[in-house]
């Protein structure tokens, strides 16, 4: 078995995403829908009610991740009209993919972009626990935060909720700081 490194030099045994599921992932709205899918199936309707986007539109994005087994199709139900429901529910395969580098930037940019749009919905501003710090460090400096990120990101994602959870979403980056130099 090869000794698979990331770039942020820690080890990394998960497989590697091809490239259908790699562009699957590297969008915003796609991880939007992975998100509201996360812990209760959605049919296509209520997926794009929550993000107050066209029905068809999403349905393009919700066959994408079906396609690449990001998502599942749960059991039919019946809607409210007598009309034939499909809802959809998150595998979390996205958890246990790497990506190839040629995709690592535009995943960044969707998870930005998802990221900016999920906090601008927040009610209260003051409900956004953030912080933001200026850093300096040499590259085995850099690697040991991207392993540390990785293992707090690791350990969170089998964290199991407890009684009463209500949703959460984490956010981390780290990134050169063009603008001190």
């Amino acid at each position: 078995m090869s000794d698979k490194r990331s770039s942020e030099g820690f080890k990394d045994d998960r497989p590697l995403a091809s490239e259908a599921e790699a562009k699957a992932v590297a969008s915003a709205v796609r991880l939007r829908i992975l998100r509201l899918c996360l812990d209760r199936a959605l049919t296509n309707k209520e997926i794009a009610q929550r993000l107050d986007a066209n029905p068809a539109t999403v349905l393009h994005h919700v066959r994408k991740l079906v396609d690449t087994g990001f998502l599942t199709p749960q059991e039919e139900r019946t809607g409210a009209r007598g009309s034939r429901e499909i809802p959809y529910l998150a595998t979390r395969k996205s958890w246990a993919l790497r990506l190839g580098e040629e995709f690592k930037s535009d995943l960044s940019t969707a998870m930005l972009e998802a990221f900016r749009t999920e906090v601008a919905q927040v009610p209260d501003p003051k409900q956004v626990n953030s912080g933001r710090l200026g850093l300096r460090l040499n590259e085995e400096q850099y690697e040991e935060v991207g392993r540390r990120f990785k293992l707090l990101f690791d350990e969170l994602a089998e964290m199991e909720p407890g009684p009463g959870a209500l949703p959460y979403s984490l956010f981390m980056a780290i990134h050169p700081d063009a603008g001190r130099d």
